[in-house]
């Protein structure tokens, strides 16, 4: 099968940070009948994992630098430390962060050693009165975040203008993908898509459908199983009054390995972010093994007490006069996570390259916003129809998601927890 032409209708389902930017890459190239689906009734998404005031970046960094993605971009800084009751994991993954930058030829110039609460107050004097117990890592000058609800829209804007139609709210709700009746080859069952059918019973064709539903995704293709799991972290918020941020703006985002992060106030509002470091937690539906978020919004109100311990801690060693202070928009933050915390950007087996994956952001895909569509591009125009990608495949054989899957992911400290449980505790 030849690849996609630039005239043929393209489906993406999914208005969040991956499907936006293929929506925007795929125009830029040409691609000239393109139609996004998303159940939030606006841009950003309320479903989408993106649909916040910021987010770390630590990569891409030169393309958030570019015209349309800079204003977005702030280049406060990373301190990225473990706190002396940190666990070995967390120290280990924090060498290997900061042996990462160290390599790097052009980061390398902007890493500052922290080996002492002294260099931190140096570096950051919004903290000289938080106790920092046994504080120790660098700071990052090169790195920064992104405001990424605002972020979305720009490209939402961009996208219009290029001339890609959107369809929101109860219109943009996809029940199905549509197939052409199965056809055998060499004993081989193969199919190929049409388009998709909406919740309200509306059809709409296309040659190609782009799947970037994030953690929603089996939902679409049953096929993934466990490849992709629906898992959550913890968002908070401290109101601040106008004096209050401005005396922490500039601030780099400061990320305690073993307790959690937060960012500088949001300018516009005041609201200071906070995320706490942990396992996550998994809606797993004990018949069918597979993780989903849960189906309305309002279910995810609300942080888990563990994590809120989690927080008060970070602010009793960062900004102890916030310590005390109560949390607003609290919330589970649902994305899509894959075993080895990698992509998914591939042709879903035996669909005739009609349908493509586009998925595992793993909580951290949001720092390639501006460059992930370009890997859709790329994979359309590979004329063998191959991802190249090796660790972007599909992710087949399906994992088991008994107990503990995806802790082992590097990168993360603690174990995750199932949402039924820590729902069932809050009453």
């Amino acid at each position: 099968m030849t690849p996609v032409s630039k005239s043929d209708s393209i489906i993406i389902v999914g208005a969040g940070a991956f499907g936006l930017s293929t929506a925007l890459h795929l125009a830029q190239a040409g691609y000239r009948n393109i139609t996004v689906f998303d159940k939030g009734a606006e841009i950003p998404s309320p479903f989408s994992a993106a649909n916040d005031v910021n987010k770390i970046l630590r990569e891409a960094l030169e393309a958030w630098k570019t015209p349309l993605f800079a204003p977005h971009y702030h280049q406060t800084g990373f301190l990225h430390c473990v706190s002396e009751a940190a666990p070995q994991k967390a120290v280990n993954t924090l060498n290997s962060f900061r042996a990462s930058a160290e390599r790097h030829p052009e980061v390398r110039k902007h890493i500052v050693p922290i080996d002492s609460r002294d260099d931190i107050i140096g570096a950051v004097r919004q903290f000289q009165d938080g106790s920092l117990p046994g504080w120790k890592g660098y700071l990052n000058q090169y790195d920064g975040y992104a405001h990424s609800s605002n972020a979305l829209k720009a490209v939402h804007e961009a996208c219009i203008a290029l001339g890609v139609q959107f369809i929101l709210g109860e219109a943009g709700d996809i029940a199905e993908i549509l197939y052409e009746t199965p056809t055998d080859h060499a004993n081989h069952q193969t199919r190929k898509a049409t388009g998709i059918r909406t919740r309200q019973n509306t059809t709409h064709n296309a040659t190609l459908v782009i799947i970037a539903a994030g953690a929603s995704a089996p939902n679409l293709i049953p096929s993934l199983g466990t490849q992709i799991v629906a898992r959550s972290w913890s968002i908070a918020h401290i109101q601040l009054s106008a004096a209050e941020a401005s005396s922490l703006r500039g601030i780099p985002v400061t990320y305690a390995r073993d307790l959690g992060f937060l960012f500088e106030p949001e300018p516009a509002t005041g609201l200071l972010k906070l995320c706490p470091m942990g396992g996550g937690f998994v809606n797993t539906d004990p018949a069918t093994g597979v993780s989903r978020p849960p189906d309305a919004l309002a279910d995810s109100g609300f942080v888990p007490a563990g994590d809120g311990r989690r927080l008060r801690r970070l602010l009793a060693q960062t900004l102890p006069g916030l310590a005390d202070r109560p949390f607003v928009g609290e919330r589970l933050c649902w994305f899509a996570d894959t075993a080895d915390s990698d992509y998914i950007v591939d042709y879903v087996p035996d669909t005739s390259r009609s349908v493509v994956l586009l998925s595992g952001d793993s909580g951290h895909g949001f720092k390639m916003f501006p460059i992930v569509g370009s890997w859709v591009r790329s994979l359309l125009e590979e004329g063998d129809g191959n991802q190249k990608v090796l660790r972007w495949r599909w992710k087949s054989p399906a994992v088991d998601l008994a107990g503990n899957w995806g802790d082992a992911v590097s990168w993360r400290v603690g174990s995750s927890e199932e949402f039924r449980d820590i729902r069932a505790s809050r009453s």
